[in-house]
């Protein structure tokens, strides 16, 4: 009895009952998906499919149209098109990577697998061939949603302008690697990723499986090397030696460790 009038009178309160609406709202509001792709009838038929699954669906044509989207409201994830007019696919996942983390799914008509790996060098999270099946991207996205939300809070990367460590500076901007000497290194898409979740969190130990989540949120594969080869050209880019690096190290059977102090620079 005395629990019903406790919630009587919380209920009966116009401020407590707009609380207790907002927190309602915000606890079951479904995920955003942007759909980027100037086929009118893919457009149509995924948001129509991932509306009935559940998800909050944008659809729009072109470059224009995502920065629009992008201007009104931050999406969960983005589902983009290689192939559009005007600025193409790739230009638009380099850009959106450069100010957000947004996780992105390129969709590629062609067979070629190189635009596949250009696409993930670029900062795509994932990407599907057409033709697909929905149920295939529609698995992709709860992969990718849900791993995004699984990392530790300590896991994820911080605003800022540049990271400093042992005399290098990494730019966040430019995604440039600059020496103690100022000799500035252009990094690829991969190795700024890599370079970035191991500065954002110096002196801990991140396995690989880690540091594929931090870097492209994909599952990863059987056998698949892409991290040691991108920690290799890290160390060649640091100057360090193969056998006894100082910066980046490794921890046999764990993963690696940047080992060395980082100031964030604002």
């Amino acid at each position: 009895m005395y629990g019903r009038r406790l919630f009587t009178l919380r209920y009966n309160s116009p401020a407590a009952a707009a609380s207790i609406a907002v927190y309602t709202y915000s606890m079951t509001l479904p995920d955003h998906v942007l759909i980027v792709d100037d086929d009118a009838e893919i457009r149509a038929l995924l948001r129509e499919y991932l509306q009935k699954n559940g998800y909050r669906v944008s659809a729009v044509a072109d470059g224009a149209g995502m920065r629009a989207a992008l201007d009104k409201a931050r999406p969960d994830l983005i589902v983009l098109d290689l192939m559009l007019p005007g600025e193409d696919g790739l230009t638009l996942c380099r850009d959106l990577r450069a100010r957000s983390d947004i996780p992105v799914i390129m969709l590629t008509a062609r067979g070629d697998d190189t635009d596949r790996i250009v696409g993930l060098e670029m900062g795509a999270d994932d990407y599907l061939p057409k033709p697909f099946n929905p149920r295939e991207l529609l698995a992709r996205i709860k992969v990718i949603l849900r791993r995004a939300r699984s990392l530790p809070t300590n896991l994820k990367p911080e605003t800022a302008r540049a990271l400093r460590f042992a005399g290098w500076t990494l730019e966040l901007d430019t995604r440039n690697l600059v020496s103690p000497a100022g000799v500035v290194f252009a990094l690829s898409g991969a190795e700024y990723r890599v370079l970035r979740a191991l500065a954002d969190h110096p002196n801990r130990v991140l396995s690989r499986d880690q540091l594929m989540e931090l870097t492209r949120s994909r599952e990863a594969e059987p056998f698949d090397r892409s991290i040691d080869v991108q920690v290799s050209r890290l160390r060649q880019r640091l100057g360090e030696h193969a056998r006894d690096p100082t910066i980046i190290k490794t921890v046999r059977g764990a993963g690696y460790v940047l080992a060395a102090s980082v100031e964030t620079l604002r």
